[in-house]
């Protein structure tokens, strides 16, 4: 079974190398990198292309212009050619096993159709500093599920047959086109939370969770579970009416308040549990 590494590049040529190493290092053997790179500087183009030279399993496209992450991650999946994908960000790694764990639990479970693990938080040099303990196992086959508070996240994989089954991931999206994907994936089989830290996510200035754009973020993400409530066809959530339009993220999320109270979260876990035994 074939892994494709999805990597979207702009400008991290720097940053790659440490990507690339934990590329190199990986337990599992069939596995092919395909890097997309959008419009940056000639210099970061030449670099990445020539850390790379001499491996075939390195596979290097441009855009023809700048377009953004929804075009540039929509058509990296359209030029993966493994069963199952996996994106990795430029200026992040991921561990040694990371994709000998997601392919086993592909192999072993035909039913699961995007599985995650946890990530390592690290410092601008990669170096850990602590991992993200508190995402779980999410609750399967929930028209309500709307991955928020968000659970699904690095490192996320993927089965590629099941995606073009999906509307795909929305290419207008400059925030959050990974959520749009995880909760179209999500409506096609179960999701699995692989109990392990494979991703080591960094912290740095020029990361677009440290930037301007973290303010656009909860608009972006509130678009994607409107457009999620409207693709599935729900009229109202925990008796409150969702709106026909979209306004702002406030009145979106506020229809997720309910998701904070007690009793929801323990009837939730009690749930999680019992379908651990069947996934």
């Amino acid at each position: 079974m074939k892994f494709s590494v999805l990597i979207a590049h702009y400008n991290n040529a720097i940053l790659f190398k440490d990507c690339y190493d934990s590329l190199l290092c990986q337990t599992y053997p069939d596995w092919e990198a395909i890097i997309l790179d959008d419009g940056s500087l000639p210099q970061e183009k030449e670099y990445v292309k020539a850390l790379i030279v001499g491996d075939e399993r390195f596979k290097f496209f441009e855009n023809e212009k700048n377009s953004g992450v929804g075009v540039t991650k929509s058509k990296l999946i359209e030029l993966a050619t493994g069963e199952i994908c996996g994106f990795v960000d430029p200026d992040d790694a991921i561990l040694p096993t990371a994709i000998e764990s997601a392919i086993n639990l592909f192999s072993r479970k035909k039913n699961v159709v995007l599985a995650y693990s946890r990530f390592m938080a690290c410092d601008k040099d990669l170096k850990p500093i602590a991992s993200f303990k508190s995402v779980k196992q999410v609750k399967n086959k929930d028209p309500y599920f709307f991955n928020y508070p968000i659970q699904i996240g690095h490192f996320t994989t993927f089965r590629k047959a099941v995606y073009e089954r999906t509307e795909k991931m929305n290419p207008e999206l400059r925030i959050a086109e990974d959520q749009d994907l995880y909760l179209k994936m999500y409506e096609k089989g179960d999701v699995y939370f692989i109990n392990e830290t494979n991703y080591l996510y960094r912290a740095h200035a020029g990361g677009i969770s440290q930037n301007d754009n973290k303010a656009k973020s909860y608009d972006y993400f509130a678009q994607v579970v409107f457009d999620t409530m409207k693709r599935r066809n729900l009229k109202t959530i925990n008796g409150k009416k969702i709106p026909e339009k979209y306004t702002n993220h406030k009145e979106i999320f506020a229809l997720l308040e309910y998701q904070n109270g007690i009793l929801y979260r323990i009837k939730k876990k009690i749930i999680i549990t019992l379908q651990k035994l069947f996934i």
